[in-house]
């Protein structure tokens, strides 16, 4: 209904050029046919197969007619009723002079012929000389209320087609299966509905595929993806702070509304390469459960003007209509390091993303990973960009004996048969990353000696390693000592 609203505002603003971006071809030419009626113009439509065509093109021609752009757009410009024009596959000729003349002259005779030209297709973008004579337009995707009703359509559907069998589900797990469906066009989320209700019931074992599903439908690029995760916060060793932090705010996180106190925004991790930060990223969006969004920063930036700043604006949109869920920006020092700052387009992906954070509204909880804060611009580490900065540090004896217990647990070995504390003790200085390399290793050494896994194997695998602690001491002093003042110790 939005978009009936959206497109007959532009048409009465007398725009005669209106880019309607979408892959919802068919949607976008039922909307046109229904503006056609409703404003009682003369419709024509053309796509590169079936030439021009008067009224919609549900049926293909035994004789096309104007097959060739330059011709079609020869011959409307000469039709002197009101019309409404729908062209599908023009922006593939957009770059031929003579197409934006005729154009340009559609456009220019307006006031004339009432003739309004709507070109519809993915990623359209109006050329330089047709700016200051047309509308951008972009099909609105649909909301919770309006994918629960394609799931009881198709629900209806599936009845029909199995002797009255009514598709099974409660209206928690339909509550969530729907949010999950967010971010979807109608098309594509009915494809995601048919396939989770084909064995007649929807229930939790459909999430975790319906939503890996949605996101390789919605991927853009390699830019944001979607992480499928099962790492809780009890697979952590230590961050028992960032832990408390985060179970204290998911109920406020999932029902705003109802808890009536400021919705947490976010958090930015800071820390040692392999503290956890990562796994720490993952953790939130289980404890929240919500989908986890990873957006990688280094490939946001691209080497055509204008495409970095869409690619932010797309992928923070998309977000938005996903929510609610966890974006997660891994390495952000990588996109907006002090580097990057003197640059133009740098500086405008910034003021996007900062201004995005002070303003949105949807329920996106962000998560920023770092291992170097020297490299990030002022403007994002003030207060009030995110809820809380917290420091990774290495882990601490008991932390780290945990982290032993975890991975040793996690390779199906039995506790009993090790002295964790030992281990630990032993291990002054290792991140958790490397110590599940050490035992790793160790694993691998036992097992070429035909031999049980011990105790002496890790702490051997350990002593032979040096650690990044050691390594980079001085860069992570240079941490500490920043994050003595300025952060939460995790």
């Amino acid at each position: 209904m939005q978009d009936v609203k959206d497109l007959e505002l532009i048409l009465r603003t007398q725009i005669p050029i209106i880019f309607v971006d979408t892959f919802e071809e068919t949607r976008a030419l039922q909307l046109v046919t229904q503006m056609a009626i409703k404003h009682e113009k003369g419709l024509y439509t053309w796509t590169a197969t079936d030439g021009l065509v008067h009224g919609s093109i549900d049926h293909p021609q035994i004789n096309p007619e104007h097959l060739e752009p330059e011709e079609a757009l020869n011959h409307i410009r000469f039709i002197k009723t009101p019309c409404i024009f729908a062209l599908c596959d023009l922006q593939y000729y957009l770059n031929e002079p003579k197409n934006i003349r005729y154009l340009k002259d559609m456009a220019l005779s307006y006031e004339r012929t009432q003739s309004t030209v709507i070109i519809i297709g993915h990623n359209v973008v109006a050329p330089e000389a047709l700016k200051r004579y047309s509308a951008n337009f972009r099909l609105s995707l649909p909301d919770e209320s309006g994918l629960k009703s394609i799931v009881l359509e198709e629900a209806d559907k599936w009845m029909q087609r199995n002797n009255g069998r009514r598709v099974r589900t409660d209206q928690d797990t339909l509550g969530k299966f729907v949010r999950n469906l967010k971010g979807l066009t109608q098309v594509d989320a009915r494809r995601v509905i048919i396939n989770a209700i084909d064995d007649g019931m929807i229930n939790d074992d459909d999430m975790p595929s319906a939503t890996e599903a949605k996101f390789e439908l919605m991927n853009l690029d390699g830019i944001l993806n979607f992480e499928h995760s099962k790492t809780n916060m009890e697979e952590i060793g230590g961050l028992d702070n960032l832990k408390n932090w985060v179970n204290q705010r998911r109920e406020y996180f999932l029902k705003p509304n109802e808890a009536k106190m400021d919705v947490p925004k976010g958090l930015l991790l800071l820390g040692v390469q392999g503290g956890g930060k990562s796994l720490a990223a993952k953790a939130v969006s289980h404890c929240l459960g919500v989908p986890l969004l990873r957006l990688d920063m280094g490939a946001i930036f691209n080497k055509f003007q204008g495409e970095t700043e869409r690619n932010i604006r797309e992928t923070l949109q998309l977000a938005d209509q996903t929510s609610p869920c966890v974006l997660w920006l891994d390495e952000i020092e990588k996109g907006l390091s002090q580097s990057f700052h003197e640059d133009a387009t740098a500086k405008r992906v910034l003021g996007t993303l900062l201004t995005w954070m002070a303003e949105r509204t949807s329920q996106v909880f962000m998560v920023a990973t770092s291992n170097d804060i020297s490299k990030l611009p002022p403007e994002l580490l003030r207060k009030g960009r995110f809820d809380e900065i917290f420091f990774v540090d290495l882990p601490d004896v008991s932390a780290r004996q945990t982290i032993i217990e975890i991975h040793l647990k996690k390779r199906g070995f039995d506790l009993e048969d090790f002295d964790a504390r030992y281990i630990a003790d032993n291990s002054e200085g290792f991140s958790g990353a490397e110590l599940e390399q050490a035992i790793v290793s160790a694993i691998y050494h036992s097992r070429s000696l035909d031999s049980l896994l011990k105790d002496e194997h890790i702490v051997h695998s350990i002593v032979s390693t040096m650690p990044l602690s050691v390594t980079m001491k001085e860069q992570i002093e240079q941490l500490r000592q920043w994050a003595n003042e300025r952060a939460v110790l995790a």
